[in-house]
């Protein structure tokens, strides 16, 4: 994958503010419906995810910061993947722990990586 631009791996910042939108329209969603129950809240987010990723490649998060969801060789996720990588991402230490490439565990398990489109 190339170091900059399209294709390359998405570094923090992106994926932070990519999070921090779709966590945001969970909880408005939550607020909405649930009276703002928390567990309601994480169901919204992980439903969220499920569905988009496979989708339109990204979440709505993702793509408005101009990221992607593909396959390490590239390619379309799939529908088992974003399951996976959801159900990790949901229970946080996955995916706060990067390696070397900056792919969270969530990532690497589910085989997918994060670029910027």
């Amino acid at each position: 994958m190339p170091a900059v631009g399209s294709g390359s791996v998405a570094r923090p910042g992106r994926r932070i503010a990519a999070l921090a939108i779709d966590w945001a329209a969970a909880v408005l969603i939550s607020i909405a419906f649930f009276a703002y129950d928390s567990f309601a809240t994480l169901v919204v987010f992980a439903a969220v995810q499920i569905l988009f990723l496979p989708t339109l490649g990204g979440s709505p998060g993702h793509r408005l910061v101009g990221l992607r969801l593909q396959l390490v060789g590239g390619g379309w996720v799939g529908l088992w993947r974003p399951i996976v990588r959801t159900a990790l991402l949901v229970l946080v230490i996955p995916a706060v722990i990067w390696d070397a490439d900056q792919r969270g565990l969530h990532d690497r398990a589910a085989g997918t990586v994060l670029v910027r489109s």
